[in-house]
């Protein structure tokens, strides 16, 4: 089963969601969700067919976490693919320039993506599957790459609440 069939029911949603918070055991998830122990364990087994729960077991103990990775492999799918043709050592930077709905903009004395498509946010970059350790204005091409941009999206992972003593 596909992400996105695993995902379109309500209560898988709900599964998935208290599973990112923490490991849990499949009645702790029943009891929460306010289901059977046996409805449970079967949306477990479709999140799991899907990739985006891992089971362990122990015994007759089920406990399950929530395995981000096929959601992510899933929204690639869905990324537009564009070819550019530049002359040796262009930067990462000058060969986006020439992509359509790439939005480039100036701040200071830096220039950054700020807009793909009509999306702004903050986006990072790749080539050929590796994170580079200088910014795209002075990442030279030499040869031939694919070059994936990134948006960094603001998903709430952890919530911390400071209470500063005094």
């Amino acid at each position: 089963m596909d992400v996105f069939s695993a995902l379109a029911s309500a209560t898988r949603r709900r599964m998935f969601t208290l599973l990112l918070q923490r490991e849990m055991h499949i009645t702790g998830i029943a009891r929460e969700l306010g289901i059977s122990v046996p409805v449970a364990a079967k949306h477990a087994r479709v999140l799991e067919g899907a990739g985006l729960v891992e089971c362990r077991r122990f015994g007759r103990t089920l406990v399950l976490r929530a395995s981000f990775e096929p959601l992510y492999r899933a929204l690639d799918e869905l990324a537009s693919v564009h070819r550019v043709r530049v002359e040796r050592n262009t930067t990462v930077l000058e060969a986006l320039k020439r992509v359509a709905g790439v939005r480039v903009e100036r701040k200071g004395d830096m220039e950054y993506v700020t807009s793909i498509d009509g999306e702004d946010g903050l986006y990072i970059y790749e080539v050929d599957g590796e994170f580079p350790e200088v910014g795209m204005h002075r990442y030279t091409l030499a040869e031939s790459a694919e070059v994936v941009l990134k948006k960094l999206v603001p998903v709430r992972r952890k919530v911390l609440r400071v209470e500063v003593e005094e």
